[in-house]
């Protein structure tokens, strides 16, 4: 057995961890790249804990889903207020610009040089200036993970920007920040963690680390995301979730994820629509197929297993089989209004260019099984 392990030098979680932000700073630099974004989450709190510690910052903000004109704009305004830290302080798509903006505070040349796919995917040379990652949501896990992913206008996909080196500096998270999410996005982004805890899971890189963490997260993801989304004020929901979130991040970050998160990429790239809403109107139906192709195959029994426990602990029936599984995840679905592809604009003649794109994504090669052409057909029909 042979398997490495790679995280952030330091994970703080709690309740009120936010106050140690100025104290955390402090050690790295004085002036920091303050990245948040459009205004939804108040920057007051931070602004004043770093302030308190003799730490200035220069506030950047992401709008919307980060792309390549937004990440050269935060490098630029970094250079000319000379910071020497930066701080990710919202969701997965600002704590992705803030990582990408501190790789080419320190590293050579153009973003380009070094994005996967679209440019040159050169590797990060240097280490980045110190990052500090605190998210406001429960989703991704970025504040753990080694990629930003970012947006190419001109190719309409998304691609990453990755490295060992890109990984935080320090991962704070405070699950009374995500208190103030909206329903809609608690389903959105709480579907990201509880699909990449499921999809990391069942990899081709799995190892025993990756496995408890996933195993952990899937359990605490399962009995509290429509807690959290029908009340967002209920403490245990919310830590839950950040732990499934957090957990996810660790463990995709060294096991990888599956054909969801290949459809995803591409998805994105191609509709407007949040990340979390298409991985959840695919989750149940590439577990159906997954499973199906693994019976069909019949010796591969040991990950039969896996998609059998992973039914076990959504559902917390001892006797649970897989189909019950995907039933549980579709019924969810259902309860957090998640729209059908459909509704997000798709249409089955956008099929055939969706898996051509997927086909090639990092995260599809590390599906559990390969999935032929017609399966995937069958699982953006039954998607649909």
């Amino acid at each position: 057995m042979k398997f490495e392990f790679a995280t952030s030098n330091r994970i703080i979680f709690g309740n009120g961890t936010l106050s140690e932000i100025g104290r955390i700073a402090a050690d790295f630099g004085q002036q920091a790249l303050l990245v948040v974004g459009g205004g939804s989450v108040s920057t007051d709190q931070v602004l004043d804990f770093l302030k308190g510690k003799g730490v200035s910052a220069e506030i950047f903000r992401v709008e919307h889903e980060p792309d390549i004109p937004a990440i050269e704009a935060g490098i630029a305004a970094a250079q000319s207020a000379k910071c020497d830290l930066v701080i990710g302080f919202g969701g997965g798509s600002v704590i992705d610009s803030a990582k990408a903006i501190a790789a080419m505070l320190t590293n050579p040349g153009e973003l380009m040089d070094y994005l996967e796919v679209v440019g040159s995917g050169k590797k990060i040379s240097k280490m980045p200036a110190p990052v500090i990652a605190v998210p406001t949501t429960a989703g991704t896990g970025t504040e753990v993970t080694r990629n930003a992913v970012i947006m190419s206008p001109e190719h309409h996909v998304k691609v990453s920007m990755r490295s060992p080196k890109m990984i935080p500096t320090v991962a704070l998270v405070d699950p009374e920040l995500t208190y103030s999410m909206p329903p809609s996005v608690t389903a959105s982004t709480g579907m990201d963690a509880l699909t990449q805890v499921i999809e990391a899971y069942v990899t081709r890189k799995t190892n025993p680390m990756t496995d408890a963490i996933a195993r952990e997260g899937i359990k605490r993801g399962g009995r509290s995301l429509l807690v959290a989304y029908e009340n967002g004020q209920n403490k245990a929901a919310r830590e839950d979730m950040a732990v499934t979130s957090l957990f996810g991040g660790l463990a995709l970050a060294n096991s990888g994820l599956g054909a969801v998160h290949g459809f995803a990429g591409p998805i994105g790239g191609m509709f407007n629509a949040p990340h979390g809403v298409i991985c959840a109107s695919l989750l149940p139906y590439v577990m159906k197929y997954n499973a199906h192709v693994l019976v069909a195959s019949g010796d591969m029994a040991d990950l039969e297993d896996r998609f059998r426990e992973i039914a076990v602990l959504l559902t917390g029936d001892a006797d649970a089989a897989i189909q019950d599984g995907v039933q549980w995840l579709i019924d969810l679905a259902r309860a957090l209004k998640i729209p059908k592809l459909r509704e997000i604009g798709i249409k089955q003649s956008d099929f055939d260019r969706i898996i051509e794109k997927s086909k090639v994504s990092s995260s599809m090669q590390k599906n559990p099984i390969s999935l032929e052409e017609s399966v995937l057909i069958d699982i953006l029909q039954e998607a649909y």
